[in-house]
């Protein structure tokens, strides 16, 4: 049967785990087994060494050595088998200068020359070995035996019986391996546990799976038209995609750096922060409008996502003109009913003169308005987005003037920029003058050129902005409109934002966009009181205007420029 590595990253860990450690585990008992056999050895060497030296040490022996024969009843063998039997020796022999035994454990032998060499022991020098004699495999030591004038007439020789001694290893031998059993227990345990929570750490994933995972990552984080920035628990950012770098301007060396050393402060930091709470969070950076998303993470970092809305914006933008050029039209369509309602009667009642009178008075009226806005305002696209706004205010019952010192050439580098100002300031006047009561409700546009410098004024009778306002009023994300659907028409930028609360997603934009506008050309945007109750917005944009009177776009038939 084939054993099978095992695929999860988990497995193959535990598996290493298991076998580093039964392989530490043999290698060291091996190791210790290794060393203790001869410790062992030493040991029994040594204590045959004691048991002669003890032997040699009795002046009784020495003294019957000299005074008496070898013989089995001998006081030299009763001496000999006394300490035998009292140390457990396997032999204690005693020889004397010509190496004859004069003591044995068999009494037979009592009287014969020894079978191993005594000349080393006889020369006064002792013996350590292990050795095969008469009775087998043993421990031995052999040490000189002196007379009491110091001259040596013998020697001693005591065996260990080596049984013993592999009986005293192979009894150590159990305990070993219990004890490496249980090391060998903690070990298997320790790495069941450190394999169950990598398991739940990598979700079960194979290391052949981590490489296409960690190239996936990659590709889908440099790959996906959305910013993704991820931050640690100390807020530190940790991973930057490459659009995110594009929409915020991050360095690719921003990562181990916290978002207050990358980025300027503002909305935008706060978001990505975790300081502003809630979803799909717009903020402006850049000049481009972006929605934000933030989701902690498990190990106490987050993980926030941008979407660039701008071209959405845009289009949204795009589509409140429309819109409001719907309202124009429709203003218009209602005023021009009432306008025939009341020539159907002047004629139904013979006053054809009166009628005729009153159709001149209108259109010369409807010319005159339209006149004067072009005559001040030479640029096509400004001066439409003029005509079409004061249909719609004078619809709410809200007077358009524009300024006598009101002169833009028709200079404009690009319309798009000073329409997108200029609408968002007509309309978040109209929303303030609207919704506030007044004796004569009106909005008043200045446009005006200085050199290369455009300068665009409007000023509206409303409730104004309390001085504590005027800069968190250009804030994205402060309004003073009452929550309202994402797809609510209502939703777009309007009314003094900033006099009232933070706004919900949506709201909140206008203003803000007008003052990133307003910085991206080198200018300003600010607010301040109007004489007599409401508010001034003045917006200047440095090099808006070219400098020569050379139109720089044009009309096509259909009124589309190009």
């Amino acid at each position: 049967m084939r054993i099978r590595w095992p695929r999860r990253v988990s497995g193959q860990v535990l598996a290493a785990q298991l076998s580093i450690t039964a392989g530490v585990m043999v290698l060291a008992t091996a190791l210790f087994l290794a060393p203790l056999s001869s410790e062992i050895d030493n040991q029994a060497m040594h204590q045959a060494l004691a048991i002669a030296q003890t032997t040699a040490a009795d002046p009784d022996i020495a003294r019957d050595l000299a005074a008496t024969e070898p013989t089995p009843k001998g006081p030299v063998q009763r001496a000999a088998e006394r300490i035998r039997r009292a140390t457990g020796a396997l032999y204690i022999v005693v020889m004397d200068s010509r190496g004859v035994r004069w003591s044995h454990t068999t009494t037979a032998r009592i009287g014969e020359h020894v079978s191993t060499d005594p000349r080393e022991a006889l020369s006064g020098r002792e013996v350590l070995q292990i050795d095969v004699g008469t009775l087998g495999r043993s421990a031995r030591a052999k040490v000189p035996l002196h007379a009491r004038d110091g001259r040596i007439i013998g020697a001693v020789s005591v065996g260990i019986g080596y049984g013993s001694v592999r009986d005293q290893l192979l009894a150590a031998v159990p305990r070993l391996l219990l004890y490496a059993g249980a090391a060998l227990g903690v070990g298997v345990l320790a790495a069941i546990a450190v394999s169950r929570h990598l398991r739940r750490r990598t979700h079960g994933v194979a290391f052949a799976d981590i490489s296409a995972l960690l190239d996936e990552r990659e590709a889908m984080l440099h790959g996906i038209r959305e910013g993704v920035v991820a931050f640690d628990r100390q807020g530190r950012i940790r991973l930057v995609n490459d659009e995110a770098g594009r929409l915020l301007g991050i360095l690719p060396n921003a990562t181990g750096h916290t978002l207050e050393e990358s980025l300027p402060p503002g909305r935008t930091t706060d978001v990505l922060a975790g300081r502003v709470d809630g979803a799909d969070l717009l903020t402006v950076s850049g000049g481009r409008v972006l929605v934000a998303n933030r989701m902690p993470t498990k190990d106490g970092g987050a993980v926030a996502t941008l979407r660039d809305r701008t071209e959405l914006e845009l289009l949204g933008r795009e589509l409140d003109s429309t819109r409001g050029l719907l309202d124009a039209l429709r203003a218009q369509d209602h005023e021009h009913a009432n306008r025939l309602h009341t020539l159907l009667g002047l004629l139904e009642l013979g006053l054809h003169e009166r009628a005729a009178q009153f159709v001149a008075e209108l259109t010369n009226a409807r010319r005159a308005s339209a006149e004067q806005i072009s005559e001040r305002v030479h640029d096509p696209l400004l001066s439409a987005l003029l005509v079409g706004k004061s249909a719609i205010v004078a619809e709410r019952g809200v007077a358009l003037r524009i300024s006598p010192s009101t002169l833009l050439p028709a200079r404009v580098v690009d319309p798009r920029d000073l329409v997108t100002v200029l609408g968002n300031l007509i309309d978040n006047a109209l929303e303030a003058v609207a919704g506030h009561p007044s004796p004569t409700p009106s909005i008043e546009v200045e446009l005006r050129a200085e050199g290369t410098t455009a300068v665009l004024r409007v000023s509206d009778t409303g409730p104004g902005v309390p001085p504590g306002m005027r800069e968190q009023i250009f804030t994205e994300g402060w309004s003073t409109k009452p929550p309202a659907l994402p797809s609510s028409p209502e939703a777009g930028p309007g009314a003094h934002e900033g006099s009232a609360t933070v706004s919900p997603r949506g709201r909140g934009i206008g203003l803000a966009l007008v003052r990133r506008l307003a910085e991206r050309y080198g200018g300003m945007a600010r607010v301040t009181a109007r004489a007599g109750g409401g508010a001034v917005f003045t917006v200047v944009l440095p090099e808006a205007l070219t400098g020569n009177d050379t139109p720089t776009h044009e009309f096509t038939a259909a009124g589309e420029s190009r």
